[in-house]
């Protein structure tokens, strides 16, 4: 298939494979969950009974004053321990090479059908403005929150839209598939949809 190159008469000649795969919701939710899932801390903690500080005397004697108690540090008391405490764990989730690699191929196919995958020969700016980069994207239809790849972004363009809150700058090393599901549209630098297309293929 081929790819229409925005701003020019040229046509991006791609795999089939990688820009015309048929849309899996399933395994992009999964990827997507899986990644946003390896980005948690895990560090939550809280003490149980046995790990509060405070003495585990009984509190009073077991008759005549009421409610029988023992230990203060048991977690009907304010200030005892978490009955079914958090401790430390990991989130990761196992996703394969092979899986993570479709996932990314089928919402960068179904960005290009829908329309929201723009080509150009090239994009950078000469200094790092904010206000350059404003005016530059301002050229193109990529609604609120556009993704720019590229093939080695450069340090302009990291700087530049870094003030930017909805604009997200991406390598082609650096490509997620939170940051593609996340953006309106996407604007790719013919060199970057080349290197896309040797990782994917």
């Amino acid at each position: 298939m081929e790819l229409t190159i925005t701003g020019s008469a040229n046509k991006l000649s791609v795999s089939d494979d990688v820009f015309g795969r048929d849309f899996s919701e399933d395994l992009v939710h999964q990827v997507v969950v899986a990644y946003r899932n390896a980005g948690r801390a895990g560090t939550k903690a809280q003490l149980t009974r046995a790990e509060v500080s405070g003495t585990t005397k009984k509190s009073k004697k077991q008759k005549g004053g009421g409610a029988r108690h023992g230990a203060l540090t048991a977690p009907i008391f304010v200030g005892g321990g978490v009955t079914f405490a958090a401790k430390p764990r990991s989130f990761a989730q196992k996703v394969n090479r092979k899986m993570y690699r479709a996932a990314i191929s089928s919402i960068l196919s179904e960005l290009n059908r829908q329309g929201r995958l723009k080509v150009v020969e090239s994009f950078d700016i000469d200094a790092p403005k904010t206000k350059g980069l404003v005016e530059k994207l301002a050229g193109y239809e990529l609604g609120k929150r556009p993704l720019i790849v590229t093939e080695d972004a450069s340090e302009n363009l990291f700087l530049s839209a870094r003030n930017l809150p909805y604009v997200q700058v991406r390598d082609v090393q650096g490509l997620d598939p939170v940051a593609l599901v996340g953006a309106d549209s996407v604007l790719i630098t013919a060199d970057a949809v080349k290197k896309v297309e040797e990782w994917l293929a």
